[in-house]
């Protein structure tokens, strides 16, 4: 049976695109390269073997002039910067207007109608913040009056975060889904996202693995359905389903970080799931001759890129590494692994926001002789070698 294994590693970019200063960003930005020279160097002796040096200075993981994998860059022809452009992208989907943003907050008729509709009484903050920070600042007064935390950001994402003492989670994820059904159409906004929390030691503490994207429905079919059209299946593992809002993923498991995805993952490689047990509502597949391994690694974007946690950031890139050679080796004749990201977040930059970067990409097989691939201008140069490769 062909597979095909799709790694992301959420916001490792590895440099500014030419248009990086219409997203507010600097030429400077480099997410992978400027993480690795921070830390005086990566660790990381598989990503070598691959040829991710290949791709730029990046500092521990010199130049391969004999790599196992084939190698590149990939730009991203969507408008935009955040998870949901750069996913659909890969899969197919190409955005020719960007999500909107909020960079002084949601107007108020968009949070009149939530409350109203929530009957949530109230909100607190409505400003571009730090996810962190913002439950810090706000937590007591949340305590007090049990109005949900909303906050945004430079990307298209409404998010609303709640101590789960204090709005039970089934509750947070109510409001999510009013929300996004306020915010479609002229509103257009990526993303609602739940981030609930929980007090530990007098401190706020978000809880990775209740967290939920409520995102906007793809506006046409993707690889992902083309798959499943053709007698395979589609395992999103992470964030995928919510990205894809269940299309074209036949099944899921959500994830609470990175260590979690990536033992998944691993078992997926090595058929250890009982596939039985994650099947979707959306799809009810019995028989099938290909699959999809679709991973989003996401703690690099929520835990280090956001809060400019670059030591951090490079210890996950280093996890992930660790995990190469067992995925490798677990994988058949008929496996394709693909390794990629999904825009920047470099955080040795000022700002907690995605930076408009281009992406690096890694692709190996038992049975593709490796090269350097040539100039890539989209992202959907993926889905076509997901789509040569299942033969569809």
């Amino acid at each position: 049976m062909k597979r095909v294994i799709l790694i992301v590693i959420d916001s490792m970019g590895c440099g500014a695109m030419p248009d990086c200063r219409e997203y507010g960003d600097v030429p400077e930005c480099n997410t992978l390269c400027n993480v690795a020279k921070a830390v005086n160097g990566l660790n990381a002796p598989n990503f070598f073997k691959l040829g991710l040096g290949n791709l730029g200075n990046v500092e521990g993981i010199p130049y391969n002039s004999s790599p196992i994998a084939q190698w590149g860059i990939m730009k991203e022809k969507s408008k935009g910067k955040d998870t949901t452009t750069g996913h659909w992208e890969m899969m197919g989907l190409i955005l020719d207007n960007p999500f909107k943003v909020y960079p002084n907050g949601f107007p108020d008729e968009i949070i009149q109608e939530f409350i109203k509709k929530t009957n949530c009484g109230g909100i607190l903050a409505n400003y571009p913040a730090s996810g962190t920070k913002v439950i810090e600042d706000l937590h007591a007064e949340h305590s007090k009056t049990k109005y949900p935390i909303i906050y945004t950001s430079a990307d298209s994402v409404f998010q609303i975060a709640a101590d789960i003492d204090v709005i039970p989670i089934e509750k947070l994820y109510s409001f999510c889904r009013v929300a996004r059904e306020i915010l479609t159409d002229e509103y257009n906004v990526s993303r609602v996202i739940a981030r609930p929390y929980k007090m530990d030691n007098n401190k706020p503490v978000r809880i990775g693995a209740l967290r939920r994207d409520f995102s906007v429905e793809p506006f046409k079919d993707s690889t992902c359905d083309n798959i499943i059209n053709n007698n395979g299946i589609v395992l999103g593992i992470g964030k995928i389903e919510d990205i894809f809002v269940g299309k074209g993923i036949s099944h899921a498991i959500h994830t609470s970080g990175n260590t979690q995805g990536l033992d998944i993952t691993l078992k997926a490689v090595k058929n250890e799931l009982n596939l039985n047990d994650l099947k979707t509502k959306n799809y009810n597949i019995k028989t099938f001759d290909k699959m999809f391994i679709f991973t989003n690694l996401v703690d690099t974007d929520m835990l280090y890129g956001h809060r400019n946690d670059y030591k951090g950031y490079a210890k996950a890139i280093e996890e992930i590494d660790s995990y190469l050679p067992k995925i490798i080796q677990s994988m058949t004749n008929e496996d394709l692994l693909i390794i990629t990201a999904d825009h920047g977040c470099d955080p040795t930059v000022k700002g907690t926001d995605h930076t408009r970067e281009q992406v690096p990409l890694i692709i190996y097989s038992k049975n593709i002789t490796p090269s350097q691939l040539p100039a890539i201008n989209t992202f959907s140069y993926i889905s076509e070698r997901i789509n040569n490769w299942l033969e569809i």
